[in-house]
């Protein structure tokens, strides 16, 4: 029997979400139907799709298989129903995402300039929100249509995951510290940290809890630029992403991974229901482009 769209939506969605229950949700489906109806294309395929153990379920290398070609089929259907649209407007399309400091000058400022060169005819207007409540608020209220943000997100959106990046230790040269450095030794480290009631410092103490580490705030400063200048002042090492050491350090510093690594996906949120023409492009060419050896969905 030839698999349905929405078995093939259904299978891709499990692949996105690593989870039953998650992608069930992210499609607005019971979660029993989605499970039956991928038992379903199993038998009829004569094949597993999905090692379930738990409340994960990882694909079989049979489902990978069948995930990458399922994207392609959704993929083609996608670009058949823009033709219509198209069509129907002369008009020059526009999609607003919306992404944090942290990604505006990594992950957007890769990814939208290589979908612009490769989609001249859509405009992207990029928006900045200094907080994922404010991001979130944003795709809630339909002020941007997408949003590059740091996973997971409230349960009113969906979700797809693009990549993940590391957490490291940035430290002053000359740092005494094993690498990778065992997750441990956080409790007592000299760190440079955001001040009090920011978002990213909740996020931090959120981590130390998990870990049950306390480490020693050694500075505390409003400025943007505080943390680095703490660490080249060689006051105390930082907690960032390897992504940004380049970027951001223009002297000589320490960049050691935890161990074991600390990893942060991130991932493309928008309401569920229908995307405009413009916005299924931009998802399409970003999980296209999620970097080679990443997780991508």
């Amino acid at each position: 029997m030839t698999p349905t769209l929405q078995q093939l939506r259904y299978l891709v969605a499990v692949a996105d979400c690593r989870s039953i229950t998650a992608a069930a949700c992210s499609v607005y489906i019971a979660q029993p139907a989605l499970s039956r109806s991928i038992q379903s294309l199993e038998r009829d395929l004569g094949v597993t799709l999905l090692d379930r153990r738990g409340r994960r379920a990882t694909l079989t290398a049979e489902g990978t298989r069948v995930v990458r070609l399922a994207r392609t089929v959704l993929d083609a259907v996608g670009a058949i129903e823009d033709v219509g649209t198209a069509g129907r407007s002369a008009l020059r399309a526009t999609v607003k995402v919306a992404a944090t400091p942290a990604l505006c000058g990594v992950i957007a400022a890769d990814l939208v300039p290589s979908f612009v060169e490769r989609h001249p005819e859509i405009d992207v207007r990029l928006l900045r929100h200094d907080s994922r409540e404010a991001l979130e608020r944003a795709l809630v209220d339909g002020a941007a249509e997408l949003g590059l943000v740091h996973l997971p997100v409230d349960q009113e959106l969906s979700a797809y995951r693009l990549q993940d990046r590391e957490i490291v230790l940035i430290s002053p040269p000359g740092s005494e510290l094993p690498d990778p450095v065992p997750l441990r030794m956080l409790g007592g480290l000299r760190v440079v940290l955001p001040p009090l009631g920011t978002g990213r410092r909740t996020e931090l103490e959120a981590m130390f809890g998990r870990l049950g580490v306390r480490p020693v705030a050694v500075a505390e400063n409003e400025e943007r630029t505080a943390p680095r200048t703490g660490v080249t002042e060689e006051r105390g090492s930082l907690i960032g992403y390897r992504d940004t050491v380049s970027r951001v350090f223009h002297h000589r510093v320490e960049v050691r991974s935890f161990s074991p690594p600390l990893l942060r996906p991130v991932g493309i949120a928008h309401q569920p229901g229908p995307l405009s023409a413009a916005a299924r492009s931009f998802l399409v060419h970003a999980r296209h482009s999620a970097p080679a050896g990443a997780p991508a969905s």
